[in-house]
């Protein structure tokens, strides 16, 4: 039974599973959940730190499932990471798609310090890279607000 909760919840409900590319599948679902609480500052904040700590407890055992370090396979770190970079941002269609290129750009290019990130174990390294793409993306996504909103004024 525990086997069956680790890979339902890392694969976020066996989306990692799709072929081709599982991660931007999590991605997907990270905007998904974005549109379901829209507005709700305490449920995105409530659902991010959940899925973290979801994230970090079980991707280890998940890489140990999947006989390899951080698998295709698990997308909890992508849907995280992206909620992470909705944060305190307009639900707007426009800004969200930016938003959704910007964050998998960041997840692939793996800036520092998400490239020696990912290296860590039991776990860690499977959530930190995308936590730092998802925190990139967020500040990105601000700036750009912010230096929109000074051209139009």
């Amino acid at each position: 039974m525990r086997k069956f909760l680790v890979v339902i919840i890392t694969t976020f409900f066996y989306l990692g599973y799709l072929p081709l590319v599982p991660g931007t599948f999590g991605s997907l679902a990270g905007i998904f959940l974005f549109y379901c609480i829209q507005g709700n500052t305490l449920a995105h904040l409530i659902l991010i730190f959940i899925l973290m700590l979801l994230g970090f407890l079980l991707s280890g055992e998940a890489e140990r499932i999947f006989r390899q370090k951080d698998s295709r396979h698990i997308v909890i770190d992508e849907v995280t990471g992206m909620l992470l970079g909705l944060l305190f941002i307009p639900c707007d269609i426009k800004i969200i798609i930016l938003a959704f290129f910007i964050f998998r750009l960041l997840d692939t290019l793996k800036p520092y310090p998400a490239g020696p990130l990912q290296k860590l174990d039991y776990g860690i390294g499977v959530m930190s890279d995308d936590l730092v793409a998802g925190i990139y993306t967020n500040l990105i996504l601000h700036l750009i607000l912010r230096f929109a909103s000074f051209r139009t004024v």
